[in-house]
């Protein structure tokens, strides 16, 4: 199964995606955590692995990519990057960091002053999602950018559902709104995860998404807190994030 975990910016997507990622790899899941943001350099730390290399350099940086978007786009065709259909296992080692039974990539990011915009970027990302075959064994959790630039570029095309993570701020309901368009053009199924919510904030908030469509309400933790603050691993257990794994579960064999 492929999950696009998306969002605000600030709303936790990160966190989310990590420890969803220690809980399906609890399970014994083979999860691939793919960090399709750009500008964000902390998922590998909440993860307790080093930031591996751009994924971007396997084709040869992304001037070369750029490269070949120009040529397709010339010719009015769609970018091919793989020829071939991928597993998880079949990712060059140089390219991804382990902790256990995590393996995490990251797509490319922004390094340079005046490099570009990150379209290459988000090229790639579609290219590797729509390649990549999983197995009911497999967990693939692609991290993306703030907002839905990432719908644009067409990133969620290779995923077989989106959760999106909410938190109690009027941007993020009204984001919610345009990405539950987004998602059914899409031919998508989405989820909603509400994030750091009061009582209160969950009360108002259930009454502008579908509640049915709501997996879970994650509260504040002060320990995820002071892990994400301190840039540690995420050691943190939460019976919200069991739920969201176990729907995980029971979608990963049909």
């Amino acid at each position: 199964m492929k999950v696009l975990v998306c969002g605000k910016g600030g709303s936790g997507k990160s966190t989310i995606t990590a420890l969803l990622a220690k809980s399906m790899a609890k399970r014994s899941y083979n999860v691939l955590v793919v960090d399709s943001d750009e500008s964000n350099f902390g998922l590998h730390r909440q993860l307790g692995v080093g930031m591996p290399e751009d994924f971007m350099n396997y084709l040869g940086g992304k001037k070369a990519l750029v490269e070949k978007m120009m040529q397709a786009f010339q010719k009015g065709e769609n970018v091919s990057v793989f020829e071939n259909k991928w597993q998880i296992a079949d990712i060059p080692e140089a390219y991804t960091v382990e902790n256990g039974n995590i393996k995490m990539m990251v797509v490319g990011k922004i390094h340079d002053l005046g490099e570009g915009c990150a379209c290459p970027m988000g090229a790639l990302a579609k290219n590797l999602l729509k390649c990549m075959d999983t197995t009911s064994e497999d967990m693939i959790l692609v991290d993306t950018e703030a907002g839905i630039e990432h719908f644009g570029r067409g990133v969620e095309e290779g995923c077989d559902l989106i959760l999106m993570v909410l938190d109690p701020s009027y941007e993020s309901i009204r984001l919610s709104e345009k990405i539950r368009g987004l998602a059914e053009k899409a031919g998508k199924s989405l989820y909603f995860i509400l994030n750091r919510a009061d009582e209160i904030g969950v009360q108002f908030m259930m009454e502008t998404v579908n509640k049915t469509h709501v997996l879970a309400s994650v509260p504040s933790d002060v320990e995820v807190f002071r892990a994400g603050f301190a840039g540690d691993e995420l050691n943190v257990e939460l019976p919200e994030i069991e739920s969201i794994a176990e729907f995980l579960v029971s979608g990963a064999h049909h």
